[in-house]
């Protein structure tokens, strides 16, 4: 049955909250770089080229008076009472996924609401999360690109315990980068099945001093698979962890089947936050009709540019922020799709009312991250290797007993269930041991190799990185924490350790996250 169409939502002017009020949550749809990436299509991703960033730190003045010492019979100051946490309930909820007469659909939610919610804190603010569950298994919450402090990470089973049913679990620290961020449940053993029921968000650390824009609207794509009577397909098929994970049969914007609607005034400038919180999917994306500017990939500002051939690389995890200018004429429209079949429209914009009457300059970058290194020397970068190993093969004998004419032999998987991928020979499970421990400060560069049939989206937890160019000659223009490694290949990336703790290298395609496609590292 084709999704059906959605009514579009008017996006109302923007609106900055003044930076002493609570985190807001929105619960409606809502080295030196080449420029080969002109012509190649920036190596694995596809992305055109931006520029570097740069670190500006100030030294002390050498002149500069020093406090006074407090006195030891001096009062001490009363620290600032804390806000409260808000409350983030987890529990069972329903969806219309499909068309009447068939059933609502039996999901997991937060604070039962269909749209998932989107977080938003001004850069430098606390972040303070109360996560309550109230679903019949263990949870715990991934900050997907916050370069977060190790125990607010939230993968159950490496950083925090699992938040047992019935319990609950308080999120509290402040992102030290602006950006949009993912939301997604992440335990051990136990992810594919939170998100596939609907768990999500986003978080939207906003900066102190935005671009200038009309609206700033939230799409966070998900799918689902459902059964014919709009039930979700049973969990924990080998097969699908194995393989290409849990692909859905219908796909969701803020909650909702595609496509999603919303109108904006002609002459609008609109900033867009795209999230993929897909189990598995991963596609590309195309704009028509609209003429797009990349200004921030996984989080992390870059030059702006506009995607090559109009489309965008969009594996599970990737966040990108974008910058549209509308046309100044009503009745205007334009769309973003996925490249699936012959195309998904994922949501669309309409202009409609009066036309903005103020005139802006040409779309601009947003602002460059003053914490992040404008280089990575990688002369005495500590090197490893990272190697991913496992899932389903094609049968022995299968191509030269399958006709020509026939399609080829389903993949098939023979191991065991819960340790169906490897990295560097190990499966990832908890109480695993890190493959390679680095001081703070040092850089590290690893190569990663998909020995696997399948191509494979990773994410860097605690850190950014930049893709290497083959020889080391230069890297892509725009930071990452997530991309994703063709079968067969061997990527490069390098980032500054800079952020103490334990942290992932892990799957983003949730079913191989639980059954071993993991690994860790220590900074010290």
């Amino acid at each position: 049955m084709p999704p059906r169409q959605m009514p579009p939502r008017t996006v109302s002017p923007c609106q900055t909250p003044p930076c002493d009020a609570p985190p807001s949550v929105e619960g409606g749809p809502a080295g030196v770089p080449t420029r080969r990436a002109l012509l190649g299509g920036a190596a694995a991703l596809g992305l055109l080229p931006g520029g570097a960033l740069a670190q500006a730190a100030k030294p002390a003045a050498k002149d500069a008076p020093k406090p006074d010492a407090p006195k030891a019979d001096a009062p001490k100051p009363e620290a600032a009472p804390k806000a409260p946490a808000r409350p983030l309930v987890a529990g069972p909820g329903k969806l219309r996924l499909r068309e009447e007469p068939a059933a609502e659909t039996a999901s997991w939610c937060f604070d039962g609401k269909a749209a998932p919610p989107v977080l938003r804190i001004k850069l430098g603010e606390e972040l303070r999360v109360r996560v309550e569950n109230r679903t019949d298994k263990p949870l715990s919450l991934h900050w997907h690109g916050v370069r977060n402090r190790n125990a607010m990470d939230g993968v159950g089973g490496v950083t925090q315990a699992p938040i047992a049913p019935g319990a609950d679990f308080t999120y509290a620290f402040t992102p030290p980068d602006a950006g949009t961020f993912l939301v997604r449940p992440l335990v051990v053993g136990g992810s594919s099945e939170p998100s596939g029921r609907g768990l999500a968000g986003m978080l939207i650390v906003e900066e102190k001093a935005p671009p200038a824009v009309d609206a700033d609207v939230a799409l966070l794509v998900q799918d689902w698979r459902l059964e014919a009577d709009a039930s979700l397909m049973p969990f924990g098929q080998t097969l699908f962890a194995a393989s290409n994970g849990r692909l859905g049969n219908l796909v969701t914007v803020n909650g909702r089947p595609v496509p999603d609607g919303f109108e904006a005034r002609p002459g609008s400038r609109i900033r867009v936050r795209l999230a993929n919180a897909c189990n598995a999917r991963g596609t590309r994306i195309r704009f028509e009709g609209l003429k797009v500017y990349v200004a921030a990939v996984d989080g992390q500002p870059t030059d702006t540019f506009e995607p090559l051939r109009a489309t965008l690389p969009f594996p599970p995890g990737t966040r990108y922020d974008l910058l549209v200018d509308l046309p100044p004429e009503p009745g205007a429209k334009g769309s973003i799709s996925a490249l699936i079949g012959q195309g998904l429209a994922l949501a669309s914009v309409v202009t409609k009312g009066e036309p903005v009457s103020e005139k802006r300059g040409p779309i601009a970058p947003i602002g460059e991250n003053k914490l992040l290194p404008a280089e990575i020397k990688l002369q005495n970068a500590m090197r490893r290797d990272v190697i991913i190993t496992g899932g389903a093969v094609a049968p022995k004998d299968a191509a030269k007993d399958t006709p020509k004419d026939k399609p080829p032999a389903e993949p098939v998987f023979t191991g065991d269930p819960a340790k169906v991928w490897s990295v560097n020979g190990a499966s990832g499970t908890v109480g695993l041991a890190p493959i390679f421990s680095v001081k703070r400060g040092q850089v590290v560069v690893l190569a990663l190799r998909n020995d696997t049939a399948f191509p494979q989206g990773l994410h860097l937890h605690g850190h950014v990185f930049r893709l290497l160019h083959p020889l080391d000659d230069g890297w892509e223009p725009y930071w990452l924490d997530t991309f994703q490694l063709l079968e067969g290949r061997t990527a490069r990336i390098a980032f500054l350790a800079d952020n103490p703790g334990r942290w992932l290298i892990s799957a983003t395609v949730l079913e191989r996250f639980d059954t071993g496609l993991w690994t860790c590292f220590e900074v010290t």
